[in-house]
């Protein structure tokens, strides 16, 4: 991929929503984009771990976890799971584990820190509604271009604009 953040941010400033800074990289890929489909989840990667199982096609998993650092709601096995089913990335408000596997994972994934704990798996949750954190509202069907400088949210594709 040669996108960059930086330079779709410059090019399309007002047609852009920017992620306030908080959340690192975890996975083997530092840029990737997608479609965004959403999970609302609360120390229960249940959900998570369904929605990953789907066929990616592409697509970027963003979690809202509430921001817990209790417990990590994406593991290693996750990660591999997403990997094997097509996904681009996973966008994390939470924290993950097994951080060195994920690293070595062909997958994007931006989460909040890493914690040692699993979750619940009470298969609570709420599956493709529209999720707040970082100061973005994360809405399925929407864009989401990530890179080692940000997280930009867009309601239509940019990247035809740049060699892709």
């Amino acid at each position: 991929m040669t996108f960059s953040t930086a330079d779709l941010c410059d090019e399309y400033n007002t047609r852009v929503q920017v992620c306030d800074p908080g959340l690192r990289d975890y996975g083997g890929h530092t840029r990737f984009r997608g479609t965004i489909t959403t999970v609302k989840c609360f120390e229960d990667n249940s959900l998570v771990r369904s929605a990953l199982s789907e066929a990616g096609a592409g697509r970027v998993l963003v979690v809202d976890a509430g921001g817990s650092r209790r417990c990590a709601m994406l593991g290693d096995l996750l990660a591999a799971l997403a990997r094997d089913n097509g996904w681009s990335g996973i966008i994390l408000n939470g924290c993950v584990r097994d951080s060195a596997q994920i690293a070595a994972t062909a997958l994007g994934v931006k989460a909040l820190d890493t914690h040692p704990r699993k979750s619940h798996k009470r298969g609570e949750g709420q599956y493709n509604l529209p999720v707040r954190f970082a100061g973005v509202t994360f809405v399925p069907g929407q864009q989401v271009y990530c890179d080692g400088d940000g997280i930009l949210v867009t309601d239509e594709p940019l990247i035809q604009h740049h060699g892709e």
